[in-house]
């Protein structure tokens, strides 16, 4: 049997909504609660509440506020932009990512710092396995951009260490954690250009004479 069309009244204007679009519009107002009132405030009513909808339509999905969290992370790795920006060179594509990420700031750094605290100890989960909901495990963006660069021979011919990779993004984050603000252009250059090239130079065995 096909689940019956909610109905809605989003500002007094009814509508209706099922399907993918319905559960789209709850694990949105899902991230909205949890951005604004914590994993405290994370409740069924509250998410029904925000999402113009009711405690058994989310039920009828997720049995649990657990199952809830990880499809509303898994939502936002969705709408993310995924796909590793291609300016040409291995500075450029470095630092629009940066400014990228620096730019979606609000989205986990912060919350995860100021508003999942006692998630952590509820359900025995670690911040990098709430993260892996987000981003999955595959091929990140600063895979793919060094691999450009060694293919353009920005770089040598050897893969740097992992640590090298991700160092640039590591960065950053520690950054917006530490300030729970937007890092300044210039902080994103520094990384760049005063840490990451270098070490991505040496570690791949790029000829320094």
């Amino acid at each position: 049997m096909s689940e019956q069309p909610e109905q809605a009244v989003p500002d007094g204007k009814a509508t209706r909504r099922r399907g993918g679009t319905l559960e789209a519009a709850i694990l949105d107002a899902a991230w909205d609660v949890l951005e604004t009132d914590g994993w405290n405030g994370f409740t069924f009513a509250g998410v029904a509440e925000r999402a113009h909808s009711s405690k058994p339509v989310l039920y009828r999905r997720w049995h649990t506020r657990e199952e809830l969290l990880r499809a509303t992370l898994r939502r936002q790795g969705e709408i993310l932009p995924r796909e590793a920006p291609d300016t040409g060179s291995l500075r450029g594509d470095t630092v629009a990512l940066l400014t990228r990420v620096n730019q979606r700031r609000g989205t986990l750094a912060a919350l995860m710092s100021m508003r999942l605290g006692s998630l952590f100890e509820d359900l025995g989960l670690s911040p990098a396995e709430l993260r892996r909901e987000v981003v999955g495990d595959g091929e990140s963006s600063m895979d793919v951009i060094v691999a450009r660069a060694i293919a353009r021979g920005e770089l040598g011919p050897k893969t740097p260490p992992a640590l090298v990779v991700s160092l640039p993004v590591d960065l950053l984050r520690h950054e917006l954690l530490m300030t729970l603000e937007p890092a300044a252009p210039e902080t994103i250059t520094q990384i760049v250009d005063d840490v990451f090239l270098p070490l991505a130079r040496v570690s791949s065995g790029f000829p320094t004479d």
